[in-house]
């Protein structure tokens, strides 16, 4: 028995090698080169890397963590402008929506793209609404379209639910110490 148990053991590590081997990490989720939870300063370069001005950000009105951003970026593909904005806390993108009406062959190009990515999923229908979501990872990433006036209106939002948690938890507890000290 021993004798077996010493032929085994390494035949079973060379297979758990193996296996762990062919498990490789999952892409981020990612489109047009911006992803969820990415630093503020990745966002301003990828904008200006698609041809954009540059971020223009300013502080929320409502919470002073939050800086609200927009931007407008050239699809390389289609060529076609597509409107960014995004709001960021702790200077990380937690929240990121790209946007741009499209030709049906323009919107084929973004699903197919994305499903070449991060795999083939249904598409959920609400309404004259579309979606495409993947999750992986504390993220998601989300292809939405419909058409407006004659025209097909699509959008990808990405978001990191890490950089959400960590700005609700300190939300609760700057709400948590204005009860108690009554201001």
């Amino acid at each position: 028995m021993a004798q077996f148990s010493r032929m085994l053991l390494p035949l079973l590590l060379a297979a758990q090698t193996g296996l762990a081997a062919q498990a490789s990490p999952l892409p981020p989720l990612s489109f047009l080169g911006f992803e969820a939870g990415q630093p503020l300063t990745a966002v301003g370069r990828q904008v200006e890397a698609l041809g954009g001005r540059g971020l223009r950000c300013k502080t929320a009105k409502r919470d002073r963590a939050v800086v609200e951003c927009r931007a407008s970026v050239l699809d390389s593909i289609s060529r076609r402008s597509v409107d960014l904005w995004l709001s960021a806390m702790d200077s990380a993108a937690g929240v990121l929506t790209l946007s741009s009406p499209l030709s049906g062959v323009e919107l084929d190009a973004w699903r197919s793209g994305l499903e070449h990515a991060f795999g083939v999923v249904d598409a959920a229908v609400q309404g004259p609404q579309w979606m495409l979501q993947w999750v992986r990872q504390g993220q998601m990433l989300r292809l939405t379209w419909r058409v407006d006036r004659g025209e097909k209106v699509a959008s990808v939002s990405l978001v990191d639910g890490y950089v959400l948690d960590t700005w609700g938890r300190s939300r609760e507890k700057t709400a948590a110490g204005r009860r108690a000290t009554g201001s």
